[in-house]
């Protein structure tokens, strides 16, 4: 009979920590529903930006990449954003799509406009930067075809500079 409530309290303990281990990951994945109002922008590439990921306003979260859809007419990416209710974006403000770092992930950066007229729902974001590839600039950097110094493009050694002028006193 002791072994029997031993087994029953060490599972109970069991079901509660993994119960709050998926409280934990349901409310930090951004799959809750997103009170707020939801605005659109174009951007000419979205690589490493996933739907969930941050959109931040000096920094501070402020809502969430909520869909992703092809533009049939113009080829952009428009991304949909859920904002948080009680922030105001100015109707000129501009997006960028940005990383937390080298191996970081990619989150929206907004930057407020000097508008006194504020985004409403349905709303669009016209001033926009897409991603940046860096792997591409990483590999440009590295296997540019620029020669040593002191030559050209063409491999020729670069002409001499003529001598400054002298200033007469």
């Amino acid at each position: 009979m002791q072994s029997n409530l031993v087994e029953t309290l060490i599972g109970a303990l069991v079901v509660v920590i993994a119960g709050v281990f998926l409280y934990y990951g349901y409310s930090t994945s951004g799959m809750r529903s997103t009170a707020g109002y939801h605005v659109t922008a174009a951007f000419d590439r979205v690589d490493g930006l996933a739907n969930g990921s941050d959109v931040r306003l000096s920094g501070i979260k402020v809502g969430t990449v909520v869909e992703q859809r092809i533009d049939q007419q113009t080829y952009q990416a428009v991304v949909t954003l859920s904002l948080a209710q009680d922030v105001k974006i100015p109707d000129d403000s501009s997006a960028k799509i940005t990383s937390e770092g080298l191996l970081g992930s990619n989150y929206i950066s907004l930057a407020p406009g000097g508008s006194t007229d504020y985004l409403k729902d349905g709303g669009e974001i016209m001033f926009t930067q897409g991603s940046v590839d860096l792997m591409g600039l990483v590999g440009q950097a590295l296997f540019s075809t620029g020669g040593a110094k002191g030559e050209g493009k063409s491999g020729t050694a670069a002409p001499a500079s003529a001598p400054a002028p002298a200033h007469a006193p």
